[in-house]
């Protein structure tokens, strides 16, 4: 992915890659890799099998993973506007029918699942102070949506200072079209867009010792 794309020259920096990177899958869930589920991804078996080889690369690695979910009240009381505007989300109350919130990879006994109400991993959870007080400098996001919860969660991730890196083949979203396109803005703006090649190497690459660690 270039960083001059459809934005010019102007936007042509890149945050690169830090020391201590950490993993976070976002909302691969049950209700976008199911064909049956209510926000289904047509390319949803591929993300899932570009997302595992990322976790297994991280596990390697010794680098944390992290796992996000929507999450919400029976009654709905914590959706806010968000889900008065995408009706949906109410397969993620808590005690909905469908199961549509269970993960379609399984997190490690020691891995951090990350519950929210709204599209980034970071708004309105100790999301960044968890990976400030791990040592977190860059975060490799892989997940869905392209265009919505991925997005949100790399935009999110440079606002708080962490480098975002999204890797191509591990995000999807309900068209090719949608995807690229989101990817180029992000590219271009935001975060780096890398290639899972790429990033498999770097997480499988030991990691790091925390600052200050002995």
């Amino acid at each position: 992915m270039t960083s001059s794309g459809p934005h010019g020259t102007a936007f042509s920096g890149r945050v690169g890659w830090g020391s201590r990177p950490a993993l976070v899958v976002v909302d691969l869930v049950r209700a976008y890799t199911d064909p049956a589920g209510p926000f289904a991804l047509p390319e949803a078996d591929s993300v899932v099998a570009a997302t595992a080889e990322l976790v297994d690369a991280a596990r390697t690695g010794g680098h944390p993973v992290f796992w996000t979910e929507v999450r919400y009240s029976p009654g709905m009381a914590d959706g806010g506007l968000f889900a008065r505007k995408v009706p949906a989300l109410r397969a993620f109350a808590a005690g909905a029918e469908g199961g549509w919130g269970e993960q379609a990879l399984t997190p490690g006994p020691a891995e951090v699942l990350v519950s929210k109400q709204y599209a980034s991993a970071f708004f309105g959870t100790s999301f960044a102070a968890t990976l400030t007080t791990a040592g977190v400098d860059t975060l490799v996001v892989a997940g869905v949506s392209t265009s919505g919860c991925v997005r949100a969660t790399a935009m999110d991730a440079l606002n708080h200072g962490f480098r975002p890196l999204v890797v191509e083949q591990a995000c999807g979203d309900r068209t090719r079209a949608l995807h690229e396109n989101n990817l180029a803005d992000l590219d271009a703006k935001y975060a780096d867009v890398v290639d899972a090649a790429e990033a498999l190497e770097r997480l499988r690459a030991p990691l790091s010792p925390a600052p200050g660690s002995r």
